[in-house]
């Protein structure tokens, strides 16, 4: 009885059962690669090599533009997505955060269809994994469809001492909840000046194997109210009637006051960076050595018309990721878009280079980077074109990102 008929099937099925992409250039996640070379993705998107096209036979789809790994979106608010296009631009951050309180409660179902809506954007221009913010579970029935990684970072904020605990049983509610529906999620301050030191004590209990997020030294007014008590805090907090009787300045800036508390965390991603110093980096690093600083560019532009400091991150070799930040201070929730805007503002910084901060670094910040990041096989990253560059192959205002796989 001959096998020849079996083998021959057999040989057709291993033919099939991959996908062949041809592209200008490949980002494995680490290097920009050219040549055209050919990237094989097993049928369920499982990365199988990257070689060249004559090594890769017949059936290779030709594209133009050039392939990454999918995006990490390492900071967003997913459940402010109803707040698009009604926050207006360049209002500065305390007139921001006001109308973020005043504004967050609507009808359930508005914000429900946002948030879909929102994650459909993120999905069709390449994000694969989002390190979201959340103060409800509002995002949760999104979440359980599983079409995107999410690392739900449970946000707690009180400056009342006494209510700290409180605080603490509500957020470990929220982040069980996640948890049961098998969404990563963990228990992290709002920012330095939001939250009361014995908050701080309760919630770096919880931190242990975790990555911990923070918003940081977004202005100039969050150093000067920790080092000196000063600044236009003080006239925030009186107006929401919150007494800092129990306050006292540390002589530190905001992040070195609560590098105690904050050094517990596994991983740390801080976010935004405006007004961080030298000093201040050098700090973190020391204490630790697994943190990520996180670049929202576009909404630095949305509200204060401001740059973070990305040279001065750079010049200490921090580890860089990048943010979308929420629909509320925004106009998309689209990695290239930051990247064209960080591009715009500092051309000098290689596309490789921003491509890693979006890809490898946003997976090992939000601890995904056994699966996501980069094009190493075994992993499921996602396959990203990004199309429209122009005559140099380089990224330009028209240029465009779409998911693949």
């Amino acid at each position: 009885m001959s096998f020849g008929w079996f083998f021959a099937l057999f040989g057709l099925y291993l033919l099939y059962m991959y996908q062949k992409f041809q592209a200008d250039q490949v980002f494995t996640g680490t290097k920009l690669l050219d040549g055209r070379p050919v990237l094989v993705v097993k049928e369920d998107g499982t990365i199988e090599d990257i070689i060249a096209k004559e090594d890769a036979g017949e059936d290779i789809q030709q594209l133009n533009g050039f392939l990454t790994p999918g995006f990490v979106n390492a900071h967003c608010h997913l459940e402010l997505s109803h707040l698009k296009n009604v926050i207006p631009a360049h209002t500065g951050l305390q007139e921001f955060v006001k109308q973020i309180v005043a504004l967050r409660k609507v009808d359930e179902h508005v914000i429900a269809d946002a948030i879909e809506k929102a994650e459909d954007e993120m999905l069709q221009n390449g994000i694969v994994a989002v390190g979201d913010i959340c103060n409800t579970l509002d995002t949760l029935e999104q979440k359980i469809k599983h079409r995107i990684a999410y690392y739900s970072f449970v946000e707690l904020y009180d400056l009342d001492p006494t209510r700290a605990h409180d605080k603490i049983i509500a957020g470990l509610d929220i982040q069980n909840k996640f948890q049961e529906n098998c969404i990563r999620a963990s228990l992290v301050p709002h920012a330095p000046y939001s939250v009361s030191f014995n908050l701080w004590k309760l919630l770096a209990e919880y931190f242990e194997s975790h990555t911990i997020t923070m918003h940081n030294q977004e202005t100039k007014d969050e150093n000067d109210f920790f080092q000196t008590k000063t600044g236009s805090f003080l006239g925030m907090y009186e107006r929401t009637k919150v007494s800092l009787d129990f306050f006292e300045a540390t002589g530190l800036t905001s992040v070195r006051s609560v590098l105690p508390y904050f050094k517990k965390a596994h991983r740390s991603i801080l976010v935004h960076n405006s007004f961080t110093s030298v000093e201040d980096i050098q700090a973190v690093q020391k204490e630790m050595p697994n943190s990520f600083w996180c670049i929202c560019a576009n909404a630095n532009q949305y509200i204060e018309q401001t740059m973070p400091p990305i040279e001065l991150l750079r010049s200490q070799k921090a580890s860089i990721v990048i943010g979308t930040d929420s629909y509320a201070s925004n106009w998309s929730l689209n990695i290239l878009d930051e990247i064209k805007t960080i591009q715009q503002h500092l051309p000098q910084i290689p596309l490789e280079e921003l491509l890693g901060w979006a890809t490898i670094n946003g997976a090992k910040a939000l601890q995904m980077d056994k699966g996501l990041g980069s094009f190493e096989k075994g992993k499921k990253p996602g396959i990203v074109l990004i199309e429209g560059l122009s005559n140099e192959n380089k990224i330009i205002e028209s240029t465009n990102s779409k998911r693949i796989i």
